[in-house]
């Protein structure tokens, strides 16, 4: 192999590395992502849960829950 081919060789190793570490940086991010997006579905219900609790307390109290 030539230095031109050791050369061409290398120029290809080293892009196919870049693809590579730029596939998982967008898998990484994918996850990071969905994983923001469970837990703001988790708080969301959470304070829905919580809500409903303050709404069936009110009705309890004022009697209007009967």
């Amino acid at each position: 192999m030539n230095n031109s081919q050791n050369l061409s060789y290398q120029a290809g190793q080293t892009k196919a590395q870049a693809q590579e570490k730029g596939n998982q940086m967008m898998d990484s991010a994918a996850n990071v992502a969905q994983s923001a997006k469970e837990s703001l579905q988790e708080a969301g219900q959470q304070v829905q849960a919580k809500a409903q609790g303050a709404a069936d307390a009110v009705k309890n109290a004022t009697g209007l829950n009967k």
